[in-house]
């Protein structure tokens, strides 16, 4: 990755957490991952959203 390409963030403006999983229900993403966003770089971010996708596959079953 060149440092002109950032990573964007997988928000999608569905800002709810789920009480039981402690996830967000439009992005996977736990609070401590989107607090932090803005302070990762842009490795830890690809990690984060890799760990979200991991997450969303596991709800749906894919």
């Amino acid at each position: 990755m060149s440092e002109q390409q950032k990573v964007d963030s997988p928000c999608i403006g569905v800002c709810s957490m789920d009480d039981l999983t402690g996830l967000c229900l439009g992005c996977y993403r736990t609070l401590d991952e989107i607090q932090g966003w803005w302070e990762l770089d842009e490795a830890g971010k690809l990690a984060v959203i890799k760990q979200a996708s991991t997450r969303e596959a596991e709800v749906f079953g894919d």
